[in-house]
């Protein structure tokens, strides 16, 4: 549809008649009052606004609040201004000043800042062996400067709210001393039902994103939280919250914990041996970890399953020796367990493949791949969990996925069902000790058990 323009029309008379003007003078002392008061209409409308605050009647404008608060500024709360300032602030004498490090900001640059002199900075990093933490300081650390008189008396460096290294001028040079506090540690306890998804139901069992991912590497050997869960799946935790002069801080770690998968239940159980190693142990003893990784990319989909199937690109069936995960083009692929490099390179409708050898019995394969992790060949020693390559859709693919195999003496196994090997169980000597240490977390679960139990009984009959 065509836009017209809006026409006016005149009801008064027909629409072909012109209608006649009539001309309006204006005596030439009017002209004169309305533009004076125009003039000044302007100008006391541009010196005060409507909040009764004056303005400039000329130039830029500016704004009071903003002057009022940058007036009232400390010197310690102006050295926080950006560091892209073409002054530093004015110090004044015998004050302590904070600095809150920013990204790229370097010690030396906020020595400059302060108007010290390098030769100080030079003095203090060549002044003691302590000193070398210094040169690693990261965004959010604090700096204290106290200055006397253009002098540095004193420099405190705050790496994290329990640790504090002091450094103080005494006239002959610079003194050390370095402190530590304790975190208060309150024990936590939380459980839920899976509804949806185990992120979801913990958080609204007031769980922390950290915590609830902590929880899902603890059992994230035996459950996939992505294939795995079912609707009913319970899950308890027992954790650390950490305190420093009654406030908290941060959660600590998990202490124990418990996940019923498919009516499967499982528990793990926090112990540091006499030889000061930590790791998560069932209660009979045995190592939560296992030596190999269940899936070795955060996938989005599983596109096609180990087994017969009708293959993509050729259109004809053949036997599919491992499990696709679909990601996004890039995305990280991790070794699923330690060993060596024994291939990498283009493997035929693999395309970019990397296989890894774990000891004599077991081998890994990941094809498609985007690219390889930069510095690896064949012959490089990998750690579980470590980036070896990146998602693709090199070979014969119709899609970025990875394609992984699981081998067991040269036999392809299903990835998804295969019987992972535990890694080491405690130490016999320690079992005593172990069950000792965790006597009191084991009782702790039931409890939660029981009560949660008790609980849905009396839902029940209500």
């Amino acid at each position: 549809m065509e836009n017209k323009p809006y026409t006016l029309k005149d009801y008064k008379y027909r629409q072909d008649q012109a209608i006649k003007a009539r001309a309006i003078r204006v005596h030439p002392v009017w002209h004169l009052a309305w533009v004076i008061t125009l003039f000044a209409g302007i100008s006391i409308a541009n010196y005060v606004d409507l909040t009764g605050k004056v303005k400039p009647l000329f130039g830029a404008s500016v704004d009071p609040l903003a002057t009022e608060a940058n007036s009232a500024l400390t010197p310690e709360q102006l050295q926080d201004q950006p560091a892209d300032a073409e002054e530093p602030p004015a110090l004044e004498p015998g004050q302590w000043h904070e600095i809150i490090v920013r990204r790229g900001q370097s010690l030396a640059a906020i020595f400059l800042q302060l108007k010290l002199a390098p030769k100080v900075l030079y003095d203090i990093m060549h002044a003691d062996s302590a000193a070398k933490t210094l040169r690693r300081i990261k965004p959010g650390e604090v700096l204290r400067f106290h200055i006397i008189e253009s002098e540095l008396a004193a420099l405190h460096y705050l790496p994290n709210p329990t640790s504090r290294l002091e450094i103080n001028a005494d006239g002959s040079g610079y003194s050390f001393a370095e402190y530590n506090r304790e975190y208060e540690k309150r024990t936590q306890i939380a459980s839920g039902v899976i509804n949806s998804s185990l992120f979801q139901s913990a958080q609204e069992a007031g769980i922390s994103e950290a915590v609830t991912m902590e929880l899902a590497y603890i059992f994230g050997w035996d459950v996939d939280f992505a294939l795995d869960i079912r609707e009913g799946d319970k899950f308890a935790v027992v954790y650390e919250e950490l305190y420093l002069d009654g406030e908290k801080v941060k959660n600590g770690n998990i202490l124990a914990a418990e996940f019923v998968n498919d009516g499967q239940v499982l528990r793990a159980l926090r112990y540091t041996d006499p030889d000061g190693k930590t790791d998560y142990f069932s209660p009979d003893g045995k190592n939560m970890r296992k030596t190999f990784l269940r899936t070795p990319v955060d996938f989005t989909r599983i596109s096609s399953y180990f087994g017969q199937r009708k293959h993509p690109v050729l259109n004809r069936l053949r036997a599919h020796k491992g499990v696709d995960y679909a990601a996004p083009r890039g995305t990280m692929v991790k070794t699923t367990g330690n060993g060596k490099v024994i291939f990498r390179g283009r493997k035929g409708g693999y395309g970019n493949t990397i296989v890894v050898q774990h000891g004599s019995g077991y081998r890994t394969l990941y094809a498609h791949l985007n690219g390889f992790q930069r510095g690896l060949r064949v012959g490089t020693q990998v750690k579980q969990g470590q980036t070896i390559g990146y998602v693709g859709s090199t070979g014969l693919a119709t899609g970025p996925h990875l394609h992984y195999e699981f081998l067991v003496n040269n036999v392809h196994q299903n990835p998804l069902r295969v019987t992972l090997p535990d890694a080491h169980p405690i130490d016999s000597d320690y079992l005593p000790d172990f069950r000792t240490k965790t006597m009191g977390l084991k009782a702790l679960l039931d409890i939660i058990a029981n009560t949660n139990v008790a609980l849905r009984d009396q839902t029940q009959a209500q």
